[in-house]
């Protein structure tokens, strides 16, 4: 019996929406997406060596098998970019807040 992990990363997210959505603040969106990428992180991080990982092309229902150790290196750089655009985020709103 096969186990398999499947893989969506689309990330970095984009926050369009349609017009008539409510679209909640960037940083409460920032925040759920660094949430969202720790679990993945927490889900390769703890995968058996054995398990196939799968990743969703965007846009599609199509599946590629992807290296395991190489897709948690690239979500772990994610989760850094998105943490290190959060604090950037809130470093600004705090310097607009000093004026």
């Amino acid at each position: 019996m096969a186990f398999m992990t499947v893989l969506n990363c689309s990330l970095p997210f984009c926050h369009w929406k349609r017009k008539w959505e409510y679209l909640p603040p960037l940083p409460v969106q920032l925040n759920r997406v660094i949430k969202e990428q720790k679990v993945v992180v927490d889900e390769l991080s703890n995968l058996k060596k054995n398990r196939k990982v799968y990743k969703q092309q965007p846009n599609s229902n199509i599946f590629f098998l992807v290296d395991r150790t190489e897709t948690l290196s690239q979500c772990k750089n994610t989760l850094d970019e998105l943490k290190k655009a959060h604090q950037e985020m809130e470093n600004s709103e705090k310097t607009k807040i000093k004026k």
